[in-house]
């Protein structure tokens, strides 16, 4: 079943979140992923979203995003990201309803 990895947040480091995307980028290929969506505008209708960045990542099962977001070559990056943004991000199946 697809999983996706979907994060939503602000940049606060526009610089650092550059390195971060150079990095990245090269991981999701190497897993199999599939960027569905990478949107610098998004609009909340409900609640209060942490920003404004969103993105959408699908990989073929939960197994292979977690597998992905554990890698050695993600972990070399992902701290970058983390300190350049704030907000959240998500491993959700596209269908677990039990």
């Amino acid at each position: 079943m697809a999983a996706y990895f979907i994060a939503q947040y602000q940049i606060t480091n526009p610089a650092l979140y550059a390195e971060y995307q150079q990095g990245a980028g090269p991981t999701l290929a190497a897993h199999g992923a599939e960027l569905v969506a990478f949107d610098v505008a998004a609009e909340a209708i409900e609640g209060t979203a942490p920003g404004s960045q969103t993105v959408i990542i699908k990989f073929e099962s939960t197994e292979a995003a977690h597998g992905w977001y554990h890698s050695a070559e993600y972990q070399a990056v992902v701290a970058k990201r983390l300190e350049a943004t704030t907000g959240y991000a998500v491993i959700s199946q596209s269908m677990n309803a039990g």
